[in-house]
């Protein structure tokens, strides 16, 4: 059943993370004396793996057709090694700002109040206890790298160890990019790290969306993104991060920001330790992405959030209620 409303998350109690160990049955070495006689197998039990960390990326006006579209091979390769929906749904109104605040706060924007799209310091910052908060609160080490400075708001600084933009839309080339940003935090460590691209979202706003000219930047920040993922395995991180990828809307002509199927669908990917791949039939909204972190961090979900934990990524049984789109 769906509830039409952003009410509380209502359901028995969540399964944990951490499901029995896999039995794995092996016929005993020794020949049974006749023929009759049943063998009796060996169980071996292995470990979950661990998660020491979450990389949520965030290609910014990313519509899930586009992924395909151009050719976002580092993308795909989490798709077919992880879970996936590309049917996921962002918030109303399908903006930049409100989006992503949706997204790390797990909370519709009548609980975030973050409605404006451009960076006014002024308004303060999304309300109520969001993924960084919860993170950091915990002693981990949490890194923002973004590009549009409105993106501050989401969360105070205090709960960020590690913020910084690249202001792309001044035409002016940068001494240094996301992905170097993101890789300096790969080097240091982290528990929790945010990644924004939003070159597609500039290029599909002049060019317009599925434009050859927006899926060419696509593809070059899905090579950026290869390089960060890069740089997790050489230093023997990749296999202990859980890595999440969406968006925070799509686009249609030139704009975004309207109740349409093409702004409000977005894609939702996961892959990593403990993730069962194949595509995803339970709903999923981006208020589910920082549930869904915290998680597998361990670490209590605000009662207040409508975001929940997207258990079938992890082949967990699904609970019966839960809120939908906002």
């Amino acid at each position: 059943m769906i509830l039409q409303s952003c009410g509380a998350f209502a359901s028995s109690p969540p399964p944990l993370i951490d499901p029995p160990p896999t039995a794995t049955l092996t016929p005993s070495s020794t020949p049974p004396p006749t023929a009759n006689r049943s063998i009796s197998p060996t169980i071996t039990f292995t470990p979950a793996p661990p998660i020491s960390r979450v990389l949520i990326v965030s290609f910014d006006g990313l519509r899930a057709d586009a992924i395909v579209a151009a050719n976002m091979v580092n993308v795909l390769s989490l798709m077919q090694n992880g879970a996936y929906t590309l049917k996921a749904r962002t918030i109303m109104p399908s903006s930049t700002l409100p989006s992503h605040a949706s997204m790390l706060t797990g909370m519709c924007p009548a609980k975030h109040i973050v409605r404006w799209n451009d960076y006014v310091p002024e308004n303060g910052y999304a309300r109520g206890t969001d993924i960084f908060d919860l993170v950091h609160g915990a002693g981990l080490q949490t890194a923002m790298v973004v590009g549009k400075v409105k993106l501050r708001q989401v969360t105070e600084p205090p709960s960020t160890d590690f913020f910084a933009f690249i202001d792309e839309t001044d035409k002016i080339d940068d001494l240094t990019t996301i992905e170097k940003l993101a890789i300096s935090q790969v080097k240091i460590g982290f528990n929790l790290m945010f990644v924004h691209f939003p070159n597609g979202d500039l290029v599909g706003h002049e060019e317009g969306w599925m434009s050859p000219q927006q899926l060419k930047a696509y593809a070059k920040d899905d090579k950026a993104f290869g390089t960060i993922l890069q740089s997790l395995k050489d230093r023997g991180m990749y296999d202990d991060t859980m890595i999440i990828v969406t968006s925070d809307h799509g686009g249609h002509d030139t704009k975004h920001g309207t109740d349409a199927p093409e702004d409000m669908t977005i894609p939702w990917v996961i892959s990593g330790p403990r993730v069962t791949p194949g595509p995803l039939t339970t709903p999923v909204h981006t208020m589910d992405t920082a549930a869904t972190t915290a998680f597998v961090l361990g670490l209590p979900i605000p009662p207040e959030w409508e975001g929940v934990p997207v258990f079938e990524a992890f082949g967990l049984p699904v609970p019966p209620f839960r809120v939908v789109a906002c």
